[in-house]
């Protein structure tokens, strides 16, 4: 029974209501019951007590009455949300009266106290009328108290804005487009005024959602916006996939008009939709696919009591990947950092979030550091290692290319070492798209980092490397490059319009990181299916757009060519004919060659004489031939940008 259930703390205000309703539901019945054989005496008013059947009537009405309210509280009328109420609740009352009806009419029958049989689909009709009424005036009077109290509110302090409001279209007539509507109609913060819907469901399409046109879908969006003189768009389908978003966002964006969305699906089920939490459109609801599925619960046991290590855990992926590994119930986590700002401001969150609930040693030391990396292996003996620290900036490491070497291969090769040494189970080394064909000094030191890793598969320790293309949000990211531009006035520079780049979102990127490394055995390079790539000229406009501004008029955008050693095009795979499934299917298994443990001391060995020839000579170039020299696939980026002008998937992204 579902009456007074309550699992929280008495509510005293939830209490004062649900007797209300029970009140108001006695009353209904009685009333019901007194109209409905009324009725069917033909108003006979005058004389109505004199019948029989009335006092047969009166006589069980307690019992019926009783037995109703009890159906009733079965049916969960008394636990609705009845200020959000809909389709369900309508036919919770209808089905709750029926068969309060039934038991009031089997009553009869079991006593023998007769009424007319017409009575009883009579009084079905007018009881659920009567309930429904009820509800529905409740729901009434609780909005109008709540924009009462908000308005009394603001007279106190915060004032409601007096400004005119924006001519705006929802986009999705479902559940969530009409409670929006409604939120915005009601609230004291809206500054919209709603004309139009956009649905793709053609039975909906030239229909009315409280007097607001469905004006018809996705493809006439452009010609609504022009036809009512809209200003705003607000994005309702908080369950619709990332492509078909991204799809609509972007016919939205050809438009002038500004672009907002819901938060979540989530805050609709928890009935807290509100015109506040409605958020600007931001660039990453333009570019994304559906993100990787991943098999969690497989996950968390790969992790759950283990001691794990994460090497440059204070960066991008490196503090995403610790939070990912702290919610998989570890033994203990272990984080390693050179710079100890972002060491502390992710052991702070994780001790704020975890408190004493997770096991947390933050070192700072450097994976150059062998006598460094000796103590924390030969201390915390880890399980699992995820080796995230690196040099990722490609102009950077194009002017130092020593450091590159000496951090990411010497750094990469440092940690392997102790890992075999100290029985490690699992090491994952994280790569990039860059080490793919690479034409600078960061990609090849990448892919001397997969070789040292691959190298090793005849180890008691299972290495893996992940490989993906650019970041959302991490530092050195273009977006939040392009965003300081715009906050600054402009320009937004570019190096050149026809460059291409895949994305994806750093949780995303953690969370196959955390997948490979359940799946890890021997030596693979784990390769994600990156979906579509992106032109950096569209995405430049398009955060321009998003920000209310014109692209060449209140921004300029500039062209300022390629950087030392930039592609235009990155590459995932080397391969594509040795791609091998996996059972996420948006995850791959590239199966190159990998060299002997000797052929990559060989290679080492280059590079280190190649750096003492260095602090002799201060000549990069010395440094670049040995690269060159270790790296066969290290071309220099002209070349491999001139094949790329004229690639299939270049002219696809180009629209050519």
């Amino acid at each position: 029974m579902k009456l007074f259930e309550n699992r929280s703390p008495f509510n005293g205000a939830r209490f004062t209501r649900r007797i209300i309703l029970v009140l108001v539901d006695i009353a209904a019945f009685v009333l019901s019951s007194i109209a409905a054989l009324w009725l069917r005496l033909e108003f006979t008013t005058h004389s109505l007590t004199q019948f029989p059947l009335f006092w047969n009537m009166i006589k069980l009405l307690p019992a019926t009455v009783i037995l109703a309210i009890l159906i009733f509280a079965v049916f969960g009328l008394y636990n609705s949300l009845w200020e959000y109420a809909g389709e369900r609740e309508v036919m919770s009352v209808f089905l709750a009266s029926f068969v309060a009806t039934a038991a009031q009419t089997a009553l009869h029958y079991i006593t023998r106290l007769y009424v007319p049989r017409s009575f009883w689909p009579i009084n079905f009709v007018v009881l659920s009328a009567i309930v429904l009424t009820s509800r529905f005036s409740y729901r009434y009077i609780r909005r109008k108290v709540r924009l009462y109290q908000k308005t009394k509110s603001n007279s106190a302090g915060e004032k409601v804005s007096k400004l005119p409001k924006k001519r705006t279209m929802i986009i999705g007539a479902g559940s969530a487009g009409v409670t929006t509507l409604e939120e915005l109609r009601e609230s004291n913060f809206s500054q919209n005024n709603v004309i139009c819907f956009i649905d793709d469901d053609k039975q909906k399409q030239g229909k009315f959602i409280h007097g607001v046109p469905i004006f018809g879908s996705r493809d006439r969006i452009e010609e609504a916006v022009a036809r009512y003189g809209i200003e705003e768009i607000i994005f309702a389908i908080p369950s619709a996939s990332a492509k078909v978003k991204a799809d609509i966002l972007d016919i939205c964006n050809k438009t002038s008009c500004r672009l907002r969305t819901l938060p979540g699906i989530y805050q609709l089920v928890n009935g807290e939709v509100d015109v506040k939490k409605i958020r600007d459109v931001n660039i990453e609801d333009l570019l994304f696919r559906e993100t990787v599925k991943l098999d969690f619960d497989e996950t968390r046991r790969s992790y759950a009591g283990k001691t794990v290590l994460v090497t440059g855990g204070g960066g991008s992926i490196g503090s995403e990947l610790c939070r990912q590994i702290a919610s998989c119930s570890p033994k203990k986590l272990v984080i390693l950092d050179i710079y100890e700002n972002n060491a502390y401001d992710i052991q702070q969150e994780l001790i704020r979030n975890y408190k004493d609930k997770l096991d947390l040693s933050v070192e700072i030391g450097s994976v150059r550091d062998r006598i460094c990396l000796e103590y924390i292996f030969a201390k915390y003996r880890p399980d699992i290692v995820f080796h995230a620290a690196a040099h990722k900036h490609v102009p950077l490491m194009e002017n130092s290319p020593c450091e590159a070497i000496k951090n990411n291969v010497f750094g990469t090769y440092n940690t392997a070492d102790m890992a075999e040494k100290y029985g490690v189970s699992k090491f994952i080394l994280i790569s990039t798209d860059k080490a793919v064909n690479p034409t600078n000094i960061m990609g090849a030191s990448k892919r001397l980092c997969e070789m040292i890793v691959q190298c090793r598969h005849d180890s008691n320790t299972n290495f893996a490397a992940v490989r993906f293309g650019n970041v959302l949000g991490s530092n050195g990211s273009v977006i939040p490059l392009f965003r300081r531009q715009i906050e600054s006035g402009g320009p937004v520079t570019i190096t050149d319009k026809r460059i291409i780049r895949y994305f994806m979102t750093i949780p995303e990127a953690s969370q196959l990181v955390m997948e490979a490394g359940a799946m890890a055995e021997k030596g693979e390079l784990f390769v994600l299916d990156m979906g579509k790539p992106v032109k950096i000229y569209d995405l430049a406009i398009n955060m321009i757009k998003l920000s209310g501004l014109e692209p060449d008029v209140d921004i300029e955008v500039k062209e300022i060519g390629l950087r030392p050693g930039e592609k235009l095009y990155e590459e995932l795979l080397i391969k594509s004919e040795t791609l091998d499934k996996t059972k996420n299917d948006m995850i791959f298994v590239e199966k190159d060659a990998s060299l002997s443990r000797e052929d990559v001391e060989d290679k080492l060995s280059v590079l280190r004489n190649a750096l003492d020839e260095y602090k002799q000579s201060h000549d990069k170039l010395t440094v670049k031939n040995a690269m060159k020299q270790t790296v066969p696939r290290f071309k220099d980026p002209e070349e491999i940008n001139k094949n790329s002008e004229n690639s299939e998937e270049m002219k696809r992204v180009a629209g050519k």
